[in-house]
C-alpha cells in the first residue's frame, strides 16, 4: 500500500505534466502551421492527428509508470487495433482518401464540382466525408474513398472558362451575315474577352439546320450569366435580321401507283 501511492502520486503528475506539455506542443505546431500558411482544412486535420498520437504515448508512459507490462499492453492495442480496423475498413478508406484530398488539394471549400454524379458547390471537407451542396440547395455528402479514387472535374480551379452557345439557322442562310450579326451582339456583352476571341464556327449540317457553335471566354463566375444573357440576346438579334431559326419539319410525299386494270 504505502509503495502504491508515491507510484500513483508519480503517475498522475506524469498525467497532468503530459497534458501540459501536449497543449504546449499543439499550441506551438499550431503557429507553425499559420507561418507557413498551411491550408485550413489540413492544419486541422495535422494537429487533430498529432494530439491522438500524443496522447497514446503519454498513456504507455503513465501505464509504464504503473507497472503494467508493456508486451501484454502494446500487444491488447494491436488485436485492438486489428479488431477495430476489420470493422471500420471503409471508414478507413474515407480517411485515407480525406488524407489525400487535404494534401493534393484537387478541389477547395468554395469550388464548383462534378463528382460521383454530383455537381454542386463543396461546403465542407471532412476527414470521412466531403459535403457538396447542389444548385437547388441540396447537401449531397461523398465518401472521400470514392473521391480520392475517382475523376473529379473542378469548374473553379481556372479563373476563365469558356461559354458555348449552339445556334441553328434555316438552309440558305447566308452564314457569313449570321456570323456578323452573332459577333456584334457579343461586342456589347463587356464580361467577354476579347482575348481570346470570341468566334462563330459552322459545325454541321443539321436535319432541318445549319448547325453553328458560338464559343466565347469569360470570368469563370460570370459563365452562366453570360450563357444566359448572350442566348437570348442573339434570338432577338436573328429575328431583327430576318434569320429564321427553324424548328425540325418533315417533308412527306405520297405515293399514288397506278390502278391495276381488271
Amino acid at each position: 500500500m504505502f509503495q502504491l501511492g508515491p507510484v500513483l502520486l508519480k503517475s498522475i503528475i506524469l498525467l497532468l505534466v503530459g497534458r501540459y506539455v501536449i497543449r504546449l506542443i499543439l499550441r506551438v505546431f499550431g503557429k507553425t502551421l499559420e507561418k507557413y500558411e498551411i491550408d485550413p482544412s489540413l492544419a486541422t486535420f495535422l494537429k487533430s492527428f498529432l494530439n491522438a498520437i500524443l496522447w497514446v504515448l503519454l498513456i504507455i508512459s503513465v501505464a509504464t509508470t504503473l507497472g503494467l507490462e508493456m508486451t501484454s499492453f502494446i500487444a491488447i492495442i494491436g488485436a485492438a487495433g486489428l479488431a477495430v480496423g476489420l470493422a471500420l475498413q471503409g471508414s478507413l478508406s474515407n480517411f485515407a482518401g480525406g488524407v489525400l484530398i487535404l494534401i493534393f488539394k484537387p478541389f477547395r471549400i468554395g469550388d464548383t464540382i462534378e463528382a460521383q454524379g454530383t455537381l454542386g458547390s463543396v461546403e465542407t471537407i471532412d476527414i470521412l466525408y466531403t459535403k457538396i451542396r447542389n444548385f437547388d440547395n441540396k447537401v449531397v455528402t461523398v465518401p472521400n474513398g470514392a473521391l480520392a479514387n475517382n475523376s473529379i472535374t473542378n469548374f473553379s480551379q481556372k479563373p476563365t472558362r469558356r461559354v458555348d452557345i449552339n445556334v441553328g439557322v434555316a438552309y440558305g442562310t447566308d452564314l457569313k451575315k449570321t456570323r456578323k450579326v452573332i459577333l456584334d451582339v457579343l461586342k456589347l456583352d463587356e464580361r467577354i474577352h476579347e482575348e481570346p476571341a470570341p468566334v462563330v464556327l459552322f459545325t454541321s449540317f443539321g436535319d432541318s439546320s445549319l448547325d453553328l457553335t458560338v464559343r466565347a471566354w469569360t470570368d469563370a463566375g460570370n459563365l452562366w450569366p453570360v450563357f444566359w444573357d448572350n442566348m437570348e440576346n442573339i434570338k432577338e438579334a436573328l429575328e431583327e435580321h430576318e434569320i429564321e431559326v427553324p424548328f425540325p419539319q418533315r417533308d412527306v410525299h405520297h405515293y399514288y401507283p397506278e390502278e391495276k386494270k381488271e
